[in-house]
């Protein structure tokens, strides 16, 4: 299985670091490092998909890219 992409980005307004999987709506984390947050979100990214499987739902396929990438 191809990995999803991770955007990972600091909030000064939370002082948190904030990572988030565009392609699973609502799939986002947060922590006081970047390693943290990384972290956090591959355990989101595992319940997201747990749930979606569990409910019979349509589970996408890593599409999102950034720009840069294009």
């Amino acid at each position: 299985m191809s990995e999803y992409h991770i955007n990972l980005f600091r909030s000064d307004e939370d002082e948190r670091w904030i990572a988030d999987i565009p392609d699973l709506k609502f799939c986002s984390a947060h922590g006081a490092t970047p390693d943290e947050a990384l972290r956090e979100v591959q355990i989101a990214k595992k319940a997201w998909l747990a749930s979606a499987k569990a409910h019979k739902q349509r589970v996408p396929k890593p599409t999102y890219r950034p720009m840069i990438y294009a």
